[in-house]
């Protein structure tokens, strides 16, 4: 009872329990936790190492013993499926967390000090802007090889521009406000101004980027892996399992299928949760 009224009590409390109550977002977050509990509890779910190779059990059916089959090789695709969500979900936080570390770093700066260095970010941003998010980040893979780590980077590359633009104009719009000028005549510093009073007050619109941001990295990732470029085998990763499932298409569906809902169950359950977070956003304004 308290904590309801706590959450009541302040704009980012009641702005959460209105996502709460929204019953996309209630399925989203069923859906999104049952299948990230799986993942984690991989060790739990299964004793099977996602890489042992059997070559008495190849292409196997789901059944009672490999409930999602095996695979060319006689791998058990169970076991590949629960780590692969592991690495599926590991690429799309890590490839946010750093287009929203530098996307935001950059905009605070553009939009709060403006002149020659808004015109410098602006037009570099505008450059990456001209290049679709994909081809971007192929672009990056060029440059950097393939692999997981690199494919990390090449999609967080890719948010930058987005989360760069979304803070700039926040911060156009806030640094103007009678707070931030308090606290300038009060003798803070702009780093200061910058992170205490104009970043916090640009988060809520910024989470739901970052919340939808993670289903499209999911995928961007997963389409890496599915080219080569991403998760090299014998890493199991949702995107090269379809690469890998592929050429049993027909001896084996299950090897496209369940990574293939994987990837399809996550995305849908995010970009559910961060719809209702955008709702909410716009019904408290």
């Amino acid at each position: 009872m308290n904590m309801n009224l706590a959450l009541r009590a302040s704009p980012n409390g009641r702005m959460l329990m209105r996502i709460l109550r929204n019953r996309s977002a209630q399925l989203g977050l069923v859906l999104l936790s049952l299948l990230v509990l799986a993942c984690l509890a991989a060790p739990l779910l299964t004793s099977r190492d996602p890489n042992a190779i059997d070559p008495s059990s190849t292409l196997q059916a789901p059944g009672r013993l490999y409930p999602m089959g095996t695979d060319g090789i006689g791998r058990d695709a169970f076991a590949r499926f629960l780590y692969g969500g592991r690495l599926s979900l590991q690429v799309g936080l890590i490839a946010v967390a750093i287009g929203a570390l530098i996307g935001i770093t950059l905009g605070l700066a553009a939009g709060y000090f403006g002149g020659w260095l808004d015109m410098f970010i602006s037009w570099f941003t505008d450059v990456l802007l001209a290049f679709p998010d994909m081809l971007l980040a192929l672009a990056v893979i060029a440059i950097l090889g393939p692999g997981i780590i690199n494919a990390m980077l090449a999609v967080g590359i890719s948010f930058v521009p987005v989360f760069m633009r979304l803070t700039r104009g926040s911060v156009l719009g806030l640094r103007e406000m009678t707070y931030v000028e308090a606290a300038r005549a009060l003798g803070s510093s702009d780093l200061e101004i910058m992170l205490r009073h104009i970043l916090p007050n640009s988060m809520r619109t910024i989470l739901v980027l970052v919340t939808l941001g993670i289903g499209s990295a999911i995928l961007s990732g997963a389409a890496l892996s599915f080219l080569g470029l991403g998760a090299q085998p014998p890493s199991p990763e949702w995107g090269a399992m379809l690469n890998a499932g592929q050429k049993y298409v027909r001896q084996g569906w299950w090897l496209t299928v369940f990574p293939g809902l994987g990837i399809f169950v996550t995305i849908l359950s995010i970009n559910l949760i961060g719809d209702a977070a955008s709702d909410a956003i716009s019904g408290s304004r």
